[in-house]
C-alpha cells in the first residue's frame, strides 16, 4: 500500500497545485515538498480581477448584513463569562444585562428574524489543475476507499475544492436570549461553576452558515462576459479573433474543471456546452453580431 501510495504522490505532484494547502502527508505521515506553481492560462490570468472583485462583492454584501447589536451582545456574553472567571460577579451580571438588552433590541426590530448576524469569514481554496487530473484523482480516491484506507481518502479529497466560503456566525435568536435570561438567577444563587458553563453553552449554539462560490464558474462567466464584447465587434483583427477562440475554449475548460468537482448537478452543464458550441459556430473568421451570449446567462443561475 506504502508504494502504491508513494506513486500517486509523485503523479500528483506533477500535476496538481493548490494556492492554498499545507504540505501533504503520506500513508506514514511522510511529508511531501510543495509542487511549483502551475501557471494559469493567460485567458484566465486576464479575468483575474473581475472574479476578484465580484468574490470581494459578495463578501461585502455579507459584512453589510451583520447586525451591531448582534456583535456586541456575542461581546458581552464572553465579557461576562471572563468576569465569572475572574470571581467578579456584579461586572458578570452587568455585561448579561447589556446582552439582554441588546438582544431585545433586534428581536423588536425584526421579530420574525431567526438567524442575527453577528460575524463573517472567508475562506479560499484555489485549485488549478485540469478536469482531466481532477477525475483521475477521484477515481484514486475510489481506489483507496475500496482498499479501507479511509483517512488517506479523505486529506486526498480535501484538496479537491476550488471556492469561496463566506461563513457567517449567527446568534439563534429562538434559544440564545432565554439561555442567557436563565444564568442570572444561577449567579445571585452562588451557583457559579454552573453559571460558567450555561454561558459557554449559550456560546457554543451560534449557528454558522456558509455561501460557497464556485470560482471555475466565476471565471468562466467572466471569459464569457469578455468574448461577448468581442463577440459583437464586426471589427475584429486576426489577433482579437484567436482571442476569441481562446477564451471561448477556457470557458468551456472551467465548466468542465465545475463539472469534475461537483459543483452541480449533471444536467446543468450539458446546455452550458451546446451554447458554447453554436457561439463557436457563429464566431470564426471575424463572423460578429449581438445576442449570441443571451441564453447562457440565465444557465449560471442555477449554480
Amino acid at each position: 500500500m506504502k508504494k502504491q501510495w508513494n506513486s500517486f504522490v509523485r503523479w500528483m505532484v506533477a500535476i496538481f497545485m493548490l494556492a492554498l494547502s499545507s504540505s501533504l502527508v503520506g500513508a506514514e505521515d511522510q511529508q511531501v515538498e510543495q509542487p511549483e506553481p502551475e501557471a494559469q492560462s493567460e485567458e484566465t490570468q486576464a479575468v483575474q480581477s473581475e472574479v476578484d472583485t465580484q468574490t470581494g462583492n459578495k463578501v461585502d454584501d455579507k459584512r453589510k448584513e451583520i447586525l451591531s447589536e448582534a456583535v456586541d451582545a456575542v461581546a458581552q456574553t464572553r465579557a461576562a463569562l471572563k468576569a465569572l472567571d475572574e470571581g467578579r460577579n456584579e461586572e458578570a451580571l452587568a455585561a448579561l444585562e447589556k446582552t439582554t438588552g441588546k438582544l431585545e433590541l433586534i428581536i423588536a426590530r425584526d421579530p420574525s428574524l431567526a438567524l442575527a448576524p453577528q460575524g463573517v469569514a472567508v475562506v479560499t481554496h484555489d485549485l488549478f489543475a485540469t478536469p482531466k487530473a481532477v477525475k483521475e484523482r477521484v477515481k484514486a480516491v475510489e481506489n483507496f476507499l475500496e482498499d479501507g484506507d479511509v483517512q488517506i481518502a479523505r486529506d486526498m479529497l480535501t484538496m479537491l475544492a476550488s471556492e469561496i466560503r463566506i461563513q457567517t456566525t449567527n446568534i439563534p435568536l429562538a434559544t440564545y436570549p432565554d439561555a442567557i435570561k436563565a444564568i442570572a438567577p444561577l449567579i445571585d444563587e452562588g451557583k457559579i461553576e454552573e453559571a460558567k458553563v450555561a454561558l459557554q453553552t449559550a456560546l457554543n449554539t451560534l449557528v454558522v452558515t456558509e455561501e460557497i462560490i464556485p470560482l471555475p464558474v466565476l471565471r468562466a462567466q467572466a471569459l464569457l462576459a469578455m468574448a461577448e464584447k468581442l463577440a459583437e465587434d464586426n471589427e475584429r483583427t486576426i489577433k482579437q479573433n484567436d482571442e476569441l477562440a481562446d477564451m471561448l475554449v477556457e470557458a468551456r475548460n472551467q465548466i468542465q474543471l465545475a463539472e469534475a468537482l461537483g459543483y452541480g448537478e449533471k444536467n446543468m452543464f450539458k446546455p452550458i456546452y451546446k451554447e458554447i458550441k453554436e457561439i463557436e459556430k457563429k464566431t470564426p473568421g471575424g463572423k460578429s453580431g449581438t445576442g449570441f451570449f443571451d441564453t447562457l446567462g440565465p444557465m449560471f443561475y442555477s449554480f
